[in-house]
């Protein structure tokens, strides 16, 4: 078992480390199948088909495993690198250690957002985005949104999520009012509330961040490490609490085969949620 830390902890050999295995997965051409499987299964409501990764119960369990296969993916490089997780409601500002030069870099340049600062910087030469012809190969940030600016959940707003007492709720999707899953995800229709905790954090750091090809900004995995550990809070505060919905949806449900049960497999690694429940026999936190 190996620990999870607050990048804030990160001693600079730490830091060097994690940004030196990321690098080395790009250099062999490992890195872009991640941000193939997490477009793929970036499945919206709108669209058919299972939804898998995002707007449904199965979000935090399918992020534990793509964030454990990253993790393994590192530590086939470097066997003492873990993913860390940035704890977006305490360092909220372009100035927090993270966006260093020494770690992931800064903001991007006004006009094309372009991220000229540290290991990831497409000028450095180790850190290009593939894609089509008309697109910009270097990744982008816009950190605060300066354009329209927007601010990082605050911890009221966190606890607006890890309050509730159940996991998610019908009709299991991006509409849900009700459950933890969708208060941590962060989907709500309209208003100057539109997005919340996840989402949000998405939104603040803008460019690559906002689409479905969002791990080609390797803050994605910190964010999401941080994401997994506040599913691990919400069940040790509520500990009678579990995965929903239990057993799959009724023939009649338009949610059947759309939204996945604790026993269905989650694509693409044929794994149910109920083999993610608990990840304290591979990994801890440090907090």
């Amino acid at each position: 078992m190996y620990t999870r830390k607050n990048q804030r902890a990160l001693t600079g050999a730490e830091k060097k480390r994690f940004v030196g295995a990321v690098l080395e997965l790009k250099r062999r051409g490992e890195y872009e199948e991640f941000v193939r499987v997490h477009t793929q299964y970036y499945v919206s409501d709108a669209e058919g088909g299972v939804r898998a990764g995002h707007m449904a119960p199965s979000f935090l369990p399918w992020h534990r495993r793509f964030l454990l296969d990253f993790e393994r993916a590192l530590q086939r490089v470097d066997p003492n690198v873990s993913v860390p997780y940035w704890d977006w409601t305490a360092d909220r500002t372009p100035a927090a250690a993270l966006w260093g030069e020494d770690f992931l870099g800064g903001t991007g340049r006004s006009g094309d957002q372009q991220v000229t600062t540290g290991p990831f910087a497409y000028r450095n030469g180790n850190w290009t985005i593939p894609g089509k012809v008309t697109d910009g190969k270097y990744l982008t940030r816009a950190l605060g949104r300066p354009s329209d600016p927007i601010a990082l959940p605050t911890k009221d707003e966190l606890a607006w999520a890890m309050n509730e007492t159940v996991y998610d709720a019908p009709p299991w999707d991006s509409t849900v009012a009700a459950g933890f899953r969708n208060r941590l995800e962060g989907w709500t229709s309209g208003g100057a509330e539109r997005w919340r905790n996840h989402n949000r954090v998405h939104r603040w750091i803008g460019g690559h961040m906002l689409g479905a090809d969002s791990p080609n900004d390797p803050v994605f995995w910190l964010h999401h490490a941080f994401v997994d550990l506040l599913w691990d809070r919400w069940q040790r505060k509520h500990p009678t609490a579990t995965y929903l919905p239990r057993s799959k949806l009724g023939a009649g449900d338009p949610q059947r085969g759309r939204a996945l049960s604790l026993e269905e497999p989650m694509p693409p690694w044929n794994v149910t949620p109920s083999t993610l429940l608990d990840h304290r026999s591979v990994y801890r936190y440090d907090t």
